[in-house]
């Protein structure tokens, strides 16, 4: 007897001559969908839409989603695909990272129903790989200007917090402050203190706001490590490891920034905020920026502190210091710059009398 169950995913590709919008509304015709949800269903793509079907009935559905322009593959719950395989997507840091919350359930319209059996469903938004799935819901509003992630905590889950960061949270949770760094975690910039808040009393969710207006981005981290600058970080699981590395005092000195960074290594989740959006750059050999844009980068790069041009230039341009990184890696940077922000507003601050 054969048990095999089939699972139905989307792969985001159409039919020739079918465009995105078509594509989006014959979505929401057949699984009543809002716009809003379908064109997020396309974009995610792939996605498992159906799930643990047997053959004879996976395949009607196949043949009548195609039917309108759509294109899906058959993967077995053994995970060797019946068509062609789905890549499932890389862990990366998008330049704005939003986690889309599940699709809700909801029947076809009769149409659809005449030719499928029983219900149609879209299934959670997961991976098409079930093994790449890791880390915490959450969910991102308010980016790139106004960053502000909710964490769902499992009963149990733990979850490490920048001082002052919490906005919102469930009564399930419980808040314990603990002192992280010593006194390096306060000259790199950040709050001597951390807070950890455990969903104790059942699952939970946390509502968190940085306190500097701009982008705040997630990355999985998966035995990494990532070299932040001072007030970037905002919220880990305790699979990250914090803590402070001394830059050297020539850095620090003369890229007028902390003395410190703060290195984030291990397993988990990790949450970073900027002042200004965030862009993500791939560094293949070298790259040049302003120190004051900087909001994170991997291990494999090496920097180094100098002038942009000449003293003139130094001194005249507005440019200043600038890091120039070498090797290979990714390179966070933010599009605004506090000290820049800073000595613009200067000259709106009433004279002294």
């Amino acid at each position: 007897m054969n048990n095999t169950t089939i699972d139905i995913v989307l792969t985001g590709e159409l039919a020739e001559g079918i465009s995105f919008e078509q594509a989006c509304g014959t979505i929401e015709k057949l699984f009543k969908l809002s716009t809003e949800q379908a064109k997020n269903l396309l974009e995610t793509a792939p996605r498992v839409i159906k799930r643990g079907l047997d053959s004879e009935t996976a395949e009607k559905y196949r043949q009548t989603i195609e039917k309108n322009g759509l294109k899906v593959v058959l993967k077995s719950d053994s995970d060797a695909a019946i068509s062609k395989p789905v890549a499932a997507p890389e862990a990366a840091l998008p330049a704005a990272t939003v986690v889309v919350a599940p699709v809700a359930e909801a029947a076809p319209p009769a149409s659809f129903k005449q030719e499928l059996p029983a219900s149609t469903s879209i299934a959670p938004a997961l991976p098409v790989a079930a093994t790449d799935f890791a880390g915490l819901k959450f969910r991102i509003d308010g980016s790139p200007d106004f960053g502000f992630v909710t964490v769902d905590l499992p009963r149990g889950q733990m979850l490490k917090v920048e001082a002052s960061a919490m906005a919102t949270m469930d009564t399930n949770l419980v808040m314990k402050t603990k002192m992280k760094g010593g006194i390096s975690r306060m000259l790199s910039g950040e709050n001597l203190f951390i807070n950890e808040f455990t969903a104790e009393n059942g699952p939970g969710e946390i509502g968190i706001a940085p306190a500097t207006p701009g982008d705040l981005i997630h990355r999985y981290m998966r035995g990494e490590t990532l070299y932040l600058q001072s007030g970037a970080f905002v919220a880990s699981t305790p699979g990250i490891n914090i803590e402070t590395k001394w830059q050297g005092f020539t850095k620090g000195f003369f890229s007028g920034e902390s003395l410190f960074l703060i290195r984030a290594s291990g397993e988990g989740d990790l949450w970073l905020n900027s002042y200004g959006a965030i862009i993500e750059i791939d560094v293949k050999d070298g790259y040049v920026v302003d120190t004051g844009n900087i909001v994170a980068f991997t291990e494999g790069l090496e920097y180094s502190i100098s002038k942009v041009g000449g003293y003139k230039s130094l001194f005249f341009s507005g440019e200043g210091f600038v890091c120039r990184f070498k090797g290979e890696g990714k390179l966070w940077i933010q599009t605004r710059s506090v000290g820049a922000f800073a000595s613009w507003a200067k000259q709106y601050r009433p004279a002294k009398e």
